[in-house]
């Protein structure tokens, strides 16, 4: 029996097809579509495991996350002013599981109604400067202040800061 010339062809597309996108996430969620559980974002933003030291760079870059603006991290003694507003992040990983950790950093408020924290993955339903600095409110959804993988990456540093 003779093999049909497109048989190469057609396995080739099938591998292809069976391997399209492997390695590559999805499009992230917006931070309307997040599905939450109790405060806790149970899945992954990005599909993609963090980064720890690029959260770290996130938590002390102050065009970024400045997380040290507000929370000491015993694990950062070379990161100088740190806050004292919020609570330390010593052993936090002890304290909160990784969903829930996601969920703080992305909406603290989610969690803790009264926080003073600020949400890095959400794009309506707070305050902010005057649109441009006109003095008037910024329509909304705005853009989050993080990128979906800079919350994941600031997870996977909270999550090495065990006692």
């Amino acid at each position: 029996m003779q093999r049909p010339a497109t048989m190469p062809l057609t396995l080739a597309a099938m591998i292809l097809a069976a391997t399209a996108g492997a390695g590559l996430a999805a499009d992230p969620p917006a931070p309307s579509d997040l599905t939450w559980n109790e405060g806790a974002i149970d899945q992954s933003l990005t599909g993609q495991p963090g980064d720890p030291a690029a959260g770290a760079e996130v938590m002390t870059t102050n065009a970024l996350g400045n997380c040290v603006a507000c929370h000491q991290i015993s694990a950062m003694p070379d990161v100088p002013f740190q806050g004292d507003i919020g609570p330390m992040l010593d052993g936090v990983a002890g304290r909160y599981t990784e969903a829930q950790l996601r969920g703080i950093v992305a909406d603290a408020k989610k969690t803790f109604e009264g926080s003073m924290m600020p949400g890095f993955y959400k794009g309506e339903g707070f305050i902010r400067p005057g649109d441009g600095y006109t003095g008037k409110a910024a329509e909304e959804p705005l853009p989050p202040i993080l990128t979906a993988q800079q919350v994941e990456d600031v997870v996977a540093y909270l999550v090495t800061l065990k006692e």
